[in-house]
Formats: structure tokens, C-alpha cells, sequence
């Protein structure tokens, strides 16, 4: 029976390309409390090098690219990549990430591909506190079957709601890259307390870049938080997306936050978020005292 330890040797070696090193192309995002907040794009990197940088410059929560320690398999549809499928929390992948938070001190947003029991999969983020303890995890609701992300091959939809997590910086959401399009999950995890989501992505030219720089400033007016909007770059095995990178974080004004990252290369991008502007901006613009509840019920008809 393989054990935990030879199961985490086995991922970081699936693949000569990741020079030994367990995820193939990250967009990691740190944000420091006052939050400063890193997003990086990577593709042959140590697990913990970008965490270590980011802490170093003061980062004090740092989240990861969708299903970030592997390829972006979902452009082809091939049962060969269920290997990269571990549970959560007990899985190789996020057990290191526990270590590396106790390490460095900071709370980690970390998107895999989980499995749950045979034939039961999903495209999940964990979410671990600072000192390196498990809070729970969310699962991406929306799954796409579109040429080139051919998800539902992969995935079941979402079961656990959208949970808000009480980290050491703050109140934390995720939605994942698809989810985005759906302004429900954004409105929940507002109404939930969220003061920070992380939106995970794997999101090419061609088809949703005129979305990616509205989408998620609408959605963090509306919802009145923080977003941190984490891409791919560049391009992988198994297709032809080009990932365009263009992380950024978005303040509850829609307003980016000393700009984006590149859309073409690698890097850390560390901002300062003053959380004090979410409340300014909700007693100036009180939406969710004025939303009508009892006047919705159509929308979750039919």
C-alpha cells in the first residue's frame, strides 16, 4: 500500500517538467493585514519558495491558482488525470501546505483536485490558518464543458455552500474561476461576512479576457469586499490556452489596487488592503440594508 509520504513523492514526480518540484505553474496570492497581498505566476518553482518570498515582505495570507500543483489537465479529457486527485485534508498536497503555514506564519488559500471516495471528485480550495491549522474547504459550484476546459469530465458540482472562514487576517471567501460568472455565490459570501474572497482561475485569451477586469470589480462593488483575482500565465501541456495571467486585487470601491500583474510573465505582487474601507464604503453605499429578500423568490425558482 503506498503511504502518505511515498503518495507525496509520487506527485512531485509525475512530471519531468516541474524540475522536481510538485505544481507546474502557480498564481499565488499573499495579502498582508492590513493586508499586503502577492500574486504570482510561476512555472518551475520550489513549493515554498514563493510563500517564503512572500513572507519576507510581510505577506500574512497567500492563495494559489486553480488546482495549482498540476498542469491545467481539463483541456483534454483523459482518465490519466485522475492520478492527480487527493483527499482534503489528509492529501500530500495540503498536509505540506500545513507545514509551510506553520513556517512562515501565514493563512493559505490552496486550490487541488480532491477526491472525496471512488467516483466522487471535485475542483476544491482548502483553506489553512496561520499556524497551520485546517479550517475547511470549498468546492467550485459552476463547472464548465466548453472546448479547452472540459471540467465536467473531472469535477461534480459543489456541495458544501460557501463557507466564510475566520482566519488570523480576517474573514475569508473563495469562488473559483467559472463560479465568477454567477452573481449568487458572490452575494452569499457577502451576506456570510466575507471581508476577503479569493477567486482562483485557469482563464485564457480568446474567451473571457474582456471579462476578467470587469467581472470581479463589479461583483466586489456590489458585494462591497475585497477580491483577489488569481490567473494562470503563458502555456502548458495538453493544449492551446493561453493563460494571460493579470492577477490583481480589486477594493470594495472596484477600484485595482496599484494596478495588475503582467499578463505575459512571472511575478510577486505584494499590495497593501486596508480592510477599515469596507465598512466606509458600506455606510455610503448601504446595500444590504436596502436588498429585498422577500421580493426574490422567482430567482430560485425553475
Amino acid at each position: 500500500m503506498m503511504t502518505e509520504d511515498s503518495r507525496y513523492e509520487a506527485v512531485r514526480s509525475r512530471d519531468a517538467r516541474f524540475d522536481g518540484a510538485f505544481f507546474f505553474a502557480v498564481s499565488t496570492t499573499g495579502i498582508y493585514c492590513r493586508p499586503s497581498c502577492p500574486a504570482v505566476t510561476p512555472k518551475r518553482v520550489n513549493v515554498s519558495f514563493f510563500p517564503t518570498a512572500a513572507a519576507a515582505q510581510g505577506a500574512k495570507v497567500i492563495g494559489f491558482q486553480e488546482v495549482f500543483n498540476a498542469p491545467y489537465f481539463c483541456q483534454v479529457q483523459e482518465a490519466e488525470h485522475y492520478k492527480w486527485a487527493e483527499p482534503v485534508p489528509d492529501g500530500p498536497t495540503v498536509r505540506r501546505m500545513q507545514e509551510l503555514a506553520r513556517e512562515t506564519g501565514m493563512v493559505m488559500v490552496v486550490p487541488v483536485f480532491e477526491i472525496e471516495q471512488s467516483g466522487f471528485y471535485y475542483n476544491t480550495a482548502a483553506v489553512i490558518d496561520a499556524d497551520g491549522s485546517y479550517l475547511g474547504k470549498y468546492r467550485k459550484h459552476h463547472i464548465p464543458q466548453v472546448k479547452g476546459f472540459w471540467e465536467k469530465y473531472y469535477f461534480r458540482p459543489g456541495n458544501l455552500g460557501w463557507p466564510v472562514f475566520d482566519t488570523a487576517v480576517g474573514r475569508v471567501g473563495v469562488y473559483i474561476c467559472y463560479d465568477r460568472h454567477f452573481p449568487e455565490g458572490w452575494r452569499a459570501l457577502g451576506l456570510a461576512g466575507a471581508q476577503l474572497v479569493f477567486n482562483p482561475s485557469a482563464t485564457s485569451r480568446g474567451l473571457s479576457a474582456y471579462l476578467w477586469q470587469l467581472e470581479q470589480p463589479a461583483a466586489a462593488v456590489a458585494n462591497e469586499y475585497f477580491i483577489a483575482a488569481i490567473n494562470r500565465v503563458g502555456q502548458e501541456p495538453y493544449g492551446d490556452n493561453d493563460f494571460y495571467g493579470t492577477s490583481y486585487f480589486v477594493d470594495p470601491r472596484g477600484q485595482f489596487v496599484d494596478g495588475t500583474a503582467s499578463d505575459t510573465k512571472e511575478e510577486l505582487l505584494v499590495r497593501d488592503l486596508d480592510f477599515g474601507l469596507i465598512e466606509q464604503v458600506r455606510q455610503t453605499w448601504a446595500f444590504y440594508r436596502d436588498r429585498r429578500p422577500d421580493a426574490y423568490g422567482d430567482l430560485t425558482e425553475g
